[in-house]
């Protein structure tokens, strides 16, 4: 299934997930497009999200507030729906509305087909150098798994060589026993880059990597729902 962490309390755009796209909240904007590919759920501390969500048909999940990342709201979600150890979740952000149904459902199969050899999966595709601290920058082994993601840009290109470097997409899928690991670990490295995704890695977790060509970015900012309405 389809879990979609929805929090108002947004440090750099706040309320953002109720910006509107087409007259409707980014979050259940995201949800509808999300219900083409599978059940869809968003886990919520709003209740004027809640009605929303009711308003459009989309089931919906009542968290506390007290959570340090989406992960975690989905764990809690998870726990409430009473999910199987091996039910595969799949993390889309609220603020990923341009993410396409296609690629959806390419990342899908490549969670199912691979399910038995990572601890988490995700998404990047390349771009060229890209300074924003906000886009976040992954270096992959040869088999696609994830070295390290950062907001600085990796690797150092130290002679110029290339250009080329890899975005890592807000998409993530994991089984709910790997989630219940997940959320027990602690980091050091996650609250340096404020980046969730480290707090595997550091536990000597693996993510494995899919590329996707795709349009989609997050809405992290203001100037990026500008671009966003710009687009549509």
């Amino acid at each position: 299934m389809i879990i979609i962490p929805a929090r108002l309390k947004s440090t750099r755009f706040p309320n953002k997930i109720l910006a509107p796209i087409n007259g409707i909240a980014m979050c259940i904007y995201t949800a509808l497009q999300a219900k083409k590919v599978d059940e869809t759920i968003i886990v919520t501390d709003s209740d004027e999200v809640i009605n929303l969500a009711k308003e459009h048909n989309i089931k919906c999940v009542k968290s506390i507030k007290e959570h340090n990342s989406g992960t975690e709201r989905i764990k809690e979600a998870a726990d409430i729906l009473g999910l199987n150890d091996d039910e595969i979740i799949i993390n889309l952000q609220a603020d990923e509305p341009l993410f396409e149904k296609q690629n959806l459902l390419l990342f899908k199969d490549f969670a199912n087909k691979y399910k038995d050899e990572f601890f988490m999966a995700s998404c990047f595709s390349k771009i060229n150098d890209y300074k924003d601290a906000n886009a976040v920058k992954v270096v992959l082994d040869k088999d696609n798994y994830a070295l390290y993601f950062s907001r600085a840009n990796i690797p150092f290109n130290r002679d110029n060589t290339s250009n080329l470097i890899y975005l890592h997409l807000g998409i993530y899928a994991y089984s709910y026993k790997a989630l219940k690991e997940f959320v027990s670990f602690t980091s050091v490295l996650e609250n340096i880059e404020k980046l969730e995704q480290l707090r595997a890695l550091e536990n000597g977790k693996k993510i494995k990597m899919l590329e996707i060509n795709t349009k989609s970015f997050g809405i992290d900012t203001k100037e990026d729902y500008e671009r966003l309405m710009k687009l549509l």
